[in-house]
């Protein structure tokens, strides 16, 4: 159960934080900033590049490379296909993970390899695998790592991952805010410099900018009542949520919430798109997950019972109120079944910028349930 409570108590909130997870969400801004800066002194800024390749292929471990595959992707559209290269393997751990190129990868063709260890013994064969391919290569993963030699081997490019210095003694979970915009920039940055995507020097210090706005409105001595983050922690606190997205950017935004939510707090989550989302949640709204279905139990002992589990939708959206949208019979469906729904929507700004604020509320969001639940 949520300890609502804790909530409200920054000491608490930071005795609580064994896993450093507010600090990484208070100072993605800040790595965005240093990533940029790894960014242009690894000479992005002066490469050359002859056009855009056929397809991108990414290849990591863990929900940070997935995740930055999901936004490269989103942000890409349909300049080149952008592939992620799921692992194979036994364990998740780096000696067990196993990556290949598919066999039509090539010289036209970009790998791009993100990960916060860099001792993954696989990623450096692929790396070696690409060069013989004649496919470019560029990495971003902690400096002085097999991976970085590795890379310098194949002649590709190598940026070393923004961290701090507690991150040794304390590695970050790979859900982490830090984690995740510390591998996600210097990619942005290259991709603007080869033309499939527009994240120039200047829209990525807006979208420091806006990771620090909403780290001061999320943080944790900002009281509930008026913390976007804290409030919707705490309307999931006995929620299975339900995340509908619209929009190419709150897509993966969606997909980021879900996969933080188990892995932070240990909660399911289920999230689609609209307006498919409609269709494939509407008998689960209507089932036993309803919020109408099970009403309070005389008989339930509420001190060692735990209330029921009950579907609310969380409705993240990146688009204009004037524009199409199936926002409105989202909330039709949703209040039709009694179900309750949580919006979130970024303030104005440019396509980064709006990314960046869905994913900044949402991850506070699952830190602060996962750390008044005590997972």
């Amino acid at each position: 159960m949520l300890d609502e409570s804790l909530l409200d108590t920054p000491e608490g909130l930071a005795e609580a934080d064994r896993r450093g997870l507010l600090r990484g969400a208070a100072e993605a801004g800040a790595r965005v900033r240093t990533a940029a800066r790894h960014a242009a002194e690894a000479g992005i800024g002066d490469l050359k590049p002859d056009g855009r390749p056929r397809a991108v292929l990414i290849a990591g471990p863990g929900t940070a490379a997935t995740h930055t595959a999901d936004l490269i992707g989103a942000l890409a559209g349909v300049g080149s296909p952008v592939v992620r290269l799921a692992p194979t393997g036994v364990a998740p751990a780096a000696g067990a993970l196993r990556w290949e190129l598919p066999g039509w990868a090539g010289s036209v063709d970009l790998l791009l390899i993100a990960t916060p260890d860099g001792t993954e013994p696989s990623l450096a064969l692929l790396t070696d695998q690409a060069y013989r391919r004649g496919c470019s290569v560029v990495a971003v993963a902690p400096a002085g790592t097999p991976l970085a030699e590795s890379v310098a081997g194949a002649h590709g490019l190598f940026v070393p991952m923004a961290t701090a210095p507690y991150d040794q003694e304390e590695p970050l979970a790979a859900s982490s805010s830090g984690v995740f915009w510390a591998l996600l920039t210097p990619l942005l940055a290259l991709l603007d410099r080869i033309g499939l995507i527009g994240a120039p020097p200047e829209e990525l210090e807006k979208v420091a900018d806006r990771l620090d706005q909403v780290a001061e409105r999320c943080g944790p001595a900002i009281a509930t009542y008026s913390n976007p983050a804290k409030t919707l922690a705490a309307e999931l606190a006995d929620a299975l949520p339900v995340v509908w997205t619209e929009g190419a950017s709150a897509g993966p935004a969606g997909h980021r919430f879900a996969a933080a939510l188990a892995e932070l707090a240990g909660r399911p989550a289920l999230v689609a798109e609209l307006p498919e989302a409609l269709a494939a949640h509407s008998a689960l709204l209507a089932g036993p997950l309803a919020a109408s279905a099970d009403p309070d139990d005389f008989f339930r002992d509420r001190v060692e019972e735990a209330p029921a589990l009950h579907a609310r939708v969380v409705l993240l959206r990146d688009r204009p109120l004037g524009g199409l949208t199936a926002a409105t019979a989202a909330r039709d469906l949703a209040l039709s079944h009694d179900t309750p729904i949580s919006e979130l929507e970024p303030e104005e700004g440019g396509e980064l910028e709006a990314l960046a604020d869905l994913i900044a509320v949402t991850d506070f969001a699952a830190v602060y349930l996962a750390l008044a639940s005590g997972a």
